[in-house]
């Protein structure tokens, strides 16, 4: 068998596998490279006081979101009125760190704030459950694991790391 080299048939044999790269390449959805995507109109934190929710408001706030317990001290008298007063809604998904760190919880707060529109701040003690769970939200909706991981430290991801990597090794 002889195979031409000649310029022509190159420049023809590479443009060929160009336009077939490329076609493939523009049938499969690719997934955000930055981790910035996957946390977009989120804040994470840890116990927001009534000043932070005033500033939420005012940068135009619309939802906080508690991942506290409901036997863990928040420092308000009243959270949720205190969000409500505010014009914002309040939505309670309480985690566990140790138990609710899971790809079925991070899918609940994915449907949560599907059906928001504005900025969301999302709250536990310190931003620790809220990261990992933006982790793997984030891996959900298509994030590599390291950008997961690092849309989960963009939003307070810490101590919770170790178990983050876990469940994503285990996807």
């Amino acid at each position: 068998m002889h195979i031409s080299t000649s310029l022509p048939n190159l420049a023809t044999a590479a443009f060929i596998v160009f336009m077939i790269g490329g076609m493939a390449s523009a049938q499969q959805p690719s997934a955000p490279s930055d981790a910035a995507a996957y946390t977009e109109g989120v804040t994470g934190a840890g116990q927001p006081d009534e000043a932070a929710l005033q500033r939420f408001k005012g940068e135009g706030g619309v939802a906080v979101i508690d991942l506290r317990l409901p036997h863990e001290p928040r420092g308000l008298e009243d959270e949720r009125a205190a969000v409500e007063s505010q014009g914002m809604s309040y939505i309670p998904l309480p985690i566990d760190s140790r138990t609710d760190i899971t790809f079925d919880k991070a899918q609940e707060l994915d449907r949560i704030l599907a059906e928001i529109d504005g900025p969301v701040l999302i709250h536990c003690g310190s931003g620790n459950r809220v990261g990992a769970l933006m982790s793997l939200r984030a891996s959900i909706n298509g994030a590599d694991n390291e950008i997961a991981v690092e849309a989960g430290i963009q939003t307070g991801l810490t101590g919770l790391e170790p178990i983050v990597r876990e469940r994503l090794q285990e996807r």
